[in-house]
């Protein structure tokens, strides 16, 4: 009697076991995870595998990854390195809203690779080497590699893109086709294929304009000014598949002109200019895309003296990268080695220095995604958890 009786207290002191409803857990809970940490619990249970491999989970999913910049760790020549060293080169995302970690390491690669273009957590790598550039495609987070095949008269790589019609990633490429009677010119190749789809042609091209890392805003990439005569922004419609002009804000100065960066801000296209001594910036968003209406929302002086008195020198070499996250504005300043987290106001919030590395912030993005590409399997030499990466 005691015995059911301390039993029956027991039932009534402990809380019935109650669980979330499977579609909670899923749907609220694993679906905004980091990749890294979604691939962990996928060995929790069969259940929570099968319900977090369908493709309707990895898309929304992906889409629920917050878009970070790129930095590049390089290992820095002569150094000598011990066990604890990096002597490879890493990729990593900057994440300013992490709690320890704002430098948080997405991949080590055996070889010496730089990004060229990003799309949907994809990444167009080329490396240099005495028989040329090479070019590859990667996702740092399934780790899946592929050499890519670009004819040696496409040595400029563009954009890369999602062509909606089609559902097809493809590369915009510069240069000449082999085909008879072929211009030089912009030319669209499905990703993978080593033969032109079709000539686009474009603006007299590249001369005016420089082509180095496009905003994808509003389905269209778009590409900086060159010089002061024609301060136009080249814009290139993916659906379409056609380009444009469109005016640029009249931040840039004639000297500072080649110092000037475009960017997707908050679903909008922002731009920044220095003046001549690279130490103040004007960054501008474009508030109505078709009346092409500019707005200076910032005027920041760089922290030069925090830097001086930090690392002991500035000049004009120092690159600062404009990066809007879910809706903070930032800067990563790289020099000398370092990297600099500077806000609007023109205060250092962080610094980040790495032992045996040099670390820069590129203008590409990258936003996570467990979503599978049929594409890989069929490149020659694709293969998973080899190398490059390490």
């Amino acid at each position: 009697m005691e015995s059911g009786t301390a039993a029956m207290a027991m039932a009534e002191a402990t809380p019935p076991r109650r669980c979330l409803p499977e579609e909670i857990v899923v749907w609220e809970i694993l679906v905004r995870l980091p990749a890294k940490s979604l691939l962990r619990c996928r060995a929790v249970c069969y259940a929570w595998r099968r319900a977090t491999s369908t493709r309707d989970f990895l898309l929304s999913h992906h889409g629920r990854q917050p878009t970070l910049p790129i930095v590049w760790g390089k290992p820095v020549s002569g150094f000598k390195y011990d066990d604890a060293s990096a002597c490879y080169d890493e990729l990593l995302a900057f994440d300013h809203r992490a709690a320890d970690a704002k430098l948080q390491s997405v991949a080590r690669l055996d070889e010496s690779y730089c990004s060229r273009a990003s799309c949907n957590g994809l990444l167009i790598l080329y490396k240099f080497s005495l028989t040329g550039t090479s070019f590859s495609i990667c996702n740092p987070v399934t780790r899946e590699h592929a050499p890519l095949w670009i004819p040696g008269d496409f040595g400029s790589v563009l954009g890369m893109y999602l062509h909606r019609p089609s559902g097809e990633y493809r590369l915009l490429l510069h240069g000449r086709s082999h085909m008879p009677n072929a211009t030089t010119g912009c030319y669209v190749f499905v990703l993978g294929s080593d033969q032109p789809l079709r000539y686009i042609g474009g603006p007299d091209a590249a001369g005016a304009l420089r082509f180095d890392t496009p905003a994808l805003v509003y389905h269209s990439l778009h590409w900086c000014p060159m010089n002061e005569s024609r301060m136009v922004i080249l814009v290139f419609d993916t659906t379409t598949e056609s380009f444009r002009e469109m005016h640029a804000p009249p931040g840039p100065t004639k000297s500072s002109i080649f110092d000037s960066s475009i960017f997707e801000m908050d679903d909008k296209l922002g731009f920044c200019g220095y003046n001549d001594a690279n130490e103040v910036l004007d960054i501008w968003v474009l508030q109505n895309y078709e009346g092409e209406v500019w707005v200076r929302q910032y005027n920041v002086t760089l922290p030069v003296e925090e830097i001086l008195g930090m690392y002991g020198c500035w000049n004009d070499d120092s690159y600062g990268s404009v990066v809007s996250v879910d809706g903070d504005v930032l800067l990563l300043v790289s020099h000398g080695g370092w990297l600099f987290y500077v806000d609007t106001d023109g205060e250092v919030v962080d610094s980040f220095h790495r032992c045996g590395q040099q670390i820069y912030a590129s203008d590409f993005r990258l936003k996570q995604t467990l979503i599978p590409h049929n594409f890989f399997t069929t490149l020659e030499d694709h293969a998973a958890n080899a190398s490059p990466f390490l």
